[in-house]
């Protein structure tokens, strides 16, 4: 029976982009949330740091930045807060906005953190040779920027991969 389900599979023309690019992408956060989790933080705060030293932004921008929901963010700020790494504050353009505010502490830690992104990216292209990296970084760079740049409407909402939690 097994080799009667098999002759009935569609032939594959080409590679399985979606399965290539969904499973680098996981690895690829599992060793980043490993990485940062040695320090304390998770990508979502270290997103957060980094983004909200680069200039004045409200949670909301922030949100949409790190690709984040509503509840996630809050949760989020809430943690960096407690750890005494950022707070809310209000706007100094807009006093009914409110931003978040990272402090010293949060500054150095954002600055170890960035060390630590930038080596594991560093990590992963390493394992291609220096041609292959530049072309893949080149096309990846065109994909995002033109033909996959947004997503479409879609009858069904697309999930998000799930998150493995430990």
């Amino acid at each position: 029976m097994l080799g009667a389900m098999t002759a009935m599979a569609p032939r594959r023309e080409r590679p399985d982009l979606s399965f290539l690019l969904d499973h680098t992408s996981l690895v690829l956060r599992s060793r980043m949330t490993a990485a940062l989790g040695e320090i304390g933080l998770t990508p979502r705060m270290h997103c957060v740091l980094v983004h909200a030293l680069e200039q004045e932004r409200t949670q909301i921008q922030l949100a949409e930045i790190g690709d984040m929901d509503k509840t996630t963010m809050v949760v989020t700020v809430d943690a960096l807060e407690e750890a005494g790494l950022a707070e809310r504050r209000p706007s100094s353009t807009d006093r009914r906005a409110r931003i978040i505010a990272v402090t010293d502490a949060g500054a150095r830690l954002a600055r170890r953190s960035q060390e630590i992104v930038d080596r594991v990216h560093a990590e992963a292209l390493d394992a291609l040779p220096a041609t292959e990296r530049k072309a893949f970084l080149r096309a990846l760079e065109r994909l995002v920027g033109d033909h996959l740049a947004a997503p479409v409407e879609a009858p069904r909402p697309v999930r998000r991969a799930r998150e493995v939690v430990r």
